[in-house]
């Protein structure tokens, strides 16, 4: 299992560069709306929506996206901005407020739209911080994501070789604090070393900072995993689906990247209304 999910893993990174760093914007942008259709599809399945409601629920997702990357041709800078920041701060209160509540309360929302309006405030900000950060510069959305990544490696092989205490046994038996600790460790020497290596230290020396803020990535990274993997136990499925082989599906991939990405957006978006 290791190995399918390293080469799976390994073969969608290189992908992944070579859109990142080589696709025109319209090229990058139809990648996003493939992404965030996919990943509609998949919620679909997890909310419990079946059969006709599943393809209007992924057909209404896939217009969605699709009506504001056209409408980004049409408005303004200024009233751009003001839209993504709208979706962003929905993003935001999910995260912060509604999901921890969720996950401590075990909430169990049977009525399959309301999971559906879910998935839209998970899904579309994801979609656009995708575009947004990419849009200001390659490099920064790599490096957002390779913390969330570095966060994942560390947290599975910590947890592999030290995990007792369990994180979050009736959601995630999987998952332990030993994990999530490996997780801090991990990211602390990825950022480090990333700052100096890039020598943004030289303009900005606010390392601890830094670091600081790659442990607060660690958290909300572990929150979007707990949150799909409720979502799965309610659903009664181990995987979100069968697309990628080792990994199952691709919500399975970017589940902590719907919980962290949403965040780097909305920073970058508030600069540029100051």
């Amino acid at each position: 299992m290791l190995k399918q999910r390293v080469i799976t893993a390994s073969i969608l990174f290189v992908l992944f560069l070579a859109a990142l760093f080589g696709l025109p914007t319209l090229g990058w942008q139809v990648l996003v709306l493939a992404v965030v259709w996919q990943s509609a599809v998949e919620w679909s399945r997890l909310a419990g929506l079946n059969g006709r409601a599943a393809t209007v629920y992924w057909l209404l997702t896939l217009a969605m996206m699709a009506g504001m990357v056209m409408l980004d041709y049409g408005l303004a800078q200024q009233q751009q901005t003001l839209l993504h920041l709208v979706w962003y701060v929905l993003a935001v209160l999910l995260w912060v407020f509604v999901v921890p509540a969720w996950l401590i309360a075990g909430w169990r929302p049977r009525n399959a739209w309301l999971m559906g309006v879910v998935g839209w405030i998970v899904l579309l900000p994801t979609g656009l911080a995708m575009l947004d950060l990419r849009a200001s510069s390659p490099w920064l959305l790599l490096f957002v994501m390779t913390v969330v990544m570095m966060a994942d490696i560390s947290a599975y092989f910590a947890g592999k070789r030290f995990g007792k205490n369990k994180l979050a046994p009736a959601i995630s038996p999987g998952k332990t604090w030993e994990g999530v600790i490996g997780a801090m460790i991990g990211v602390t020497v990825y950022v480090v070393a990333v700052y100096w290596a890039s020598g943004f230290y030289k303009q900005y020396p606010m390392l601890p900072g830094v670091v600081v803020a790659g442990w607060w990535w660690v958290a909300l990274a572990v929150i979007g995993d707990l949150f799909e993997s409720a979502v799965k136990r309610q659903a009664g499925v181990k995987d979100s689906g069968a697309l990628l082989p080792g990994h199952g599906g691709l919500l399975d991939r970017i589940d902590a990247l719907t919980s962290t990405l949403p965040f780097a957006a909305i920073v970058l978006v508030l600069q540029r209304l100051e």
